[in-house]
Formats: C-alpha cells, sequence, structure tokens
C-alpha cells in the first residue's frame, strides 16, 4: 500500500467509526474490500470460526454496495474437508 492509500483508509474507516473497545474501532458497514487469501482455515480465535491465511487488501470497491459482499458462508465454502 502507498502512503495516499493508507492516508485515505485511515480518514475514511475514522469517518465510519460507530465506538472502539481498547484498541478495536467498530465501523459502520459501509466500505467494499475486495481481499485476496491463500486459504480459508478454522479458528477458534475468530467470532466466525475461520481466519484467511494471507490476507491481503487487493482494492476499495466502490463500484459495489455492502448487499454485494460476499457473506460468512460463502467463506466457510472455500475450507478445505
Amino acid at each position: 500500500m502507498t502512503d495516499e492509500v493508507l492516508a485515505w483508509q485511515t480518514e475514511r474507516f475514522l469517518a465510519l467509526e460507530t465506538h472502539r473497545e481498547g484498541h478495536v474501532v467498530h465501523v459502520r458497514p459501509e466500505q467494499v474490500v475486495e481481499i485476496a487469501f491463500d486459504g480459508v482455515q478454522r479458528s477458534s480465535r475468530y467470532p466466525g470460526g475461520v481466519a484467511l491465511r494471507f490476507a491481503r487488501v487487493v482494492r476499495y470497491r466502490e463500484d459495489k454496495s455492502p448487499a454485494d459482499a460476499d457473506t460468512l458462508a460463502t467463506v466457510r465454502a472455500h475450507l478445505s474437508t
């Protein structure tokens, strides 16, 4: 990521902030982010029960609405059995 993208993302997500819990900033679910990953694994650490391996931001999708985003069920479908 470039310095410009990091600055934009900080400003954008702080504008969407609803509240904080310690170092965690909660935001309104309005920004769609395209994420690339190498795999999905089960995880007891995260509430959704899965973790993306080597996840990285590809781009921010201004052309998509939150209704267009994949669901947790879609992510879980990538789990290897």
